[in-house]
Order: C-alpha cells, then sequence, then structure tokens
C-alpha cells in the first residue's frame, strides 16, 4: 500500500513546477522596454502626485467602493456553507439565513438610495 498523502505531494510538487516554470518564461520571454509611465504607481485611476497638500489626497469615494464591495463580497462567502448544507440544516438554517439576508440588505437598500453605487 501506498501513503495517502503521496498523490497530495505530487500535486504540490506539479503545481510548483508550472508557477516557477510560468515565472521564469516570463522572465526569459517577456519584453524588457521599461519606461517612465511603466513604472510609474499607479492607484484608483488617478495619478499620484509629489506635491503635498489638498491635491495629493485621493477621493474617499474610492475607499467607500471598496468597502462596500468588500462587505458584499462576504455576504456571497458566508452564503455558500449555507447552500451546501441547507437540507440538513432545516427549518432553523432557513430562518437564520433569511434573517442574514434581510440584515444585509437594509445597508445595500440605503447605498443604494444614497447613490454610493453610481458610476459617475
Amino acid at each position: 500500500m501506498t501513503n495517502p498523502f503521496v498523490p497530495i505531494l505530487v500535486m504540490m510538487a506539479v503545481a510548483a513546477a508550472l508557477t516557477f516554470g510560468g515565472i521564469g518564461a516570463s522572465a526569459i520571454i517577456g519584453p524588457k522596454r521599461y519606461n517612465r509611465v511603466k513604472v510609474a504607481n499607479y492607484e484608483c485611476g488617478i495619478d499620484p502626485t509629489p506635491r503635498a497638500g489638498r491635491a495629493a489626497r485621493f477621493q474617499v469615494r474610492y475607499y467607500l467602493v471598496a468597502m462596500t464591495f468588500i462587505i458584499f463580497d462576504i455576504e456571497v462567502v458566508f452564503m455558500y456553507p449555507w447552500a451546501v448544507t441547507f437540507s440538513e440544516l432545516g427549518m432553523f438554517g432557513l430562518i437564520a439565513m433569511l434573517s442574514f439576508i434581510v440584515l444585509i440588505t437594509v445597508p445595500y437598500v440605503y447605498e443604494w438610495r444614497r447613490g454610493g453605487l453610481d458610476w459617475d
């Protein structure tokens, strides 16, 4: 009999070989033309400025959109285990998930009505 961990180790070795092989191939084959625009810092669609003061600050709206995405992304992550064990949880699981959905829908509606999801 073989060790049950051998297939996992083989899979990890293949994954590591593909990872390092891809990185090595891109370093060898990839273009090496660097210019000022390519190596410049870039964040949220706004070019950072070295000046101090109000002009150098990013708008808070970008960070609010990121936080909104994180909050509603976590909602979906919590729904996956519930969906997998839905038949085993019974009525308690259904009520718990419905209350969770209602609790997360309230800030979503607030954000929507406030205009936080508009991209203008």
